[in-house]
């Protein structure tokens, strides 16, 4: 589990591999400090498994299920990536609750400067939108960040200084595919109440 406070921006050094699996060697600074082979960590929003370990980072690896639902096969060697290790329980739960578990990918359709801030706007299909309300919780490249505003074909988050500057999404760019993630809580509620709509 996560709280899509990223830690850290690391680095695609290599990625060998097709769709139907890939290898991925990132360079870290601070998330590399007491990782092991086996631990968890989020690359972009997708929680992975730290298959080896340099002085220069971790290596992890994506099987073909994560690369179809994730943008991960988008990125290229020299890319940004945002890095968190895994939540320990004992720690503040300062963003929100984050699998890793990504539920698909939206395309960035707009960045506006606004103030000190950037508003984002992301397109996403209709069958993350149902998750999505305004003033929610969404985790987009594995950053935890709050709707500021949706419809039915997309989500506006306002971004503030401090996240254009510590994360991948100060670079968004019109056309970016990025990794979304909606609300546990939402899709939960969803599941259980099935059965009684009928």
């Amino acid at each position: 589990m996560f709280t899509g406070l990223v830690e850290e921006v690391g680095r695609l050094v290599a990625a060998d591999g097709d769709e139907l699996g890939a290898r991925l060697d990132i360079a870290a600074g601070v998330v590399r400090e007491g990782l092991a082979i086996g631990d968890s960590v989020a690359v972009d929003g997708v929680c992975l498994t730290v298959v080896a370990l340099s002085d220069a980072g971790f290596a992890v690896e994506c099987v073909a299920e994560t690369l179809r639902r994730t943008a991960l096969g988008d990125r290229r060697p020299g890319d940004a990536l945002n890095l968190e290790r895994a939540l320990r329980a004992d720690a503040r739960l300062g963003g929100h609750i984050v699998q890793g578990h990504v539920d698909g990918t939206g395309v960035v359709a707009d960045v506006t400067p606004e103030g000190d801030g950037t508003l984002v706007r992301v397109d996403a299909p209709p069958e993350l939108m149902r998750y999505v309300v305004e003033k929610g919780s969404v985790a987009l490249d594995g950053v935890s960040l709050t709707v500021a505003a949706r419809d039915a074909g997309g989500l506006v988050i306002a971004l503030i200084p401090h996240t254009l500057e510590a994360t991948t999404l100060g670079a968004a760019a019109p056309g970016r595919r990025m990794n979304v993630e909606v609300d546990l809580v939402a899709k939960y509620v969803e599941a259980l109440a099935a059965p009684y709509r009928a």
